[in-house]
């Protein structure tokens, strides 16, 4: 999985390619942005809300399962001197669905591919190039 960002504008506006699509990133104008497109940090917290949220619609759809509406909502904060980096998920499922379905779709929650980056041991690998 690739994705390239590159500015546009004058202050910190990004133009992100993924494959066909594109996305804007920008800083809000109390960071020295112009506000015209998420943060970065705020992608990260989409990633990881979207990812969640399909998770569990693509086991409940292999299952067999109709269960209505899925929302999640994550709040990202960034780690500070002292305290780690914390998400906080909250996951909202339909009250008509069987508790036993609620809970495991809940830990399946906890599977998906961006939660599990996140928790894991995570390497990089950086290169400059002169262009």
């Amino acid at each position: 999985m690739r994705a390239t960002a590159r500015r546009e504008g004058e202050a910190f506006q990004h133009d992100i390619a993924i494959r066909s699509h594109h996305v804007q990133a920008d800083e809000p104008e109390d960071n020295g942005g112009e506000d015209t497109g998420p943060s970065p940090q705020e992608l990260l917290a989409a990633s990881l809300a979207s990812c969640t949220a399909i998770t569990i619609e693509m086991y409940a759809k292999r299952k067999g399962w109709t269960i209505g509406d899925v929302s999640v909502d994550v709040n990202y904060e960034p780690a500070h001197r002292g305290s780690p980096t914390r998400f906080e998920m909250s996951v909202r499922l339909p009250k008509e669905l069987p508790e036993e379905q609620r809970q495991r779709l809940m830990q399946i929650a906890a599977k998906c591919p961006v939660h599990r980056t996140l928790e894991g041991e995570v390497m990089f690998e950086e290169t400059l190039e002169a262009v």
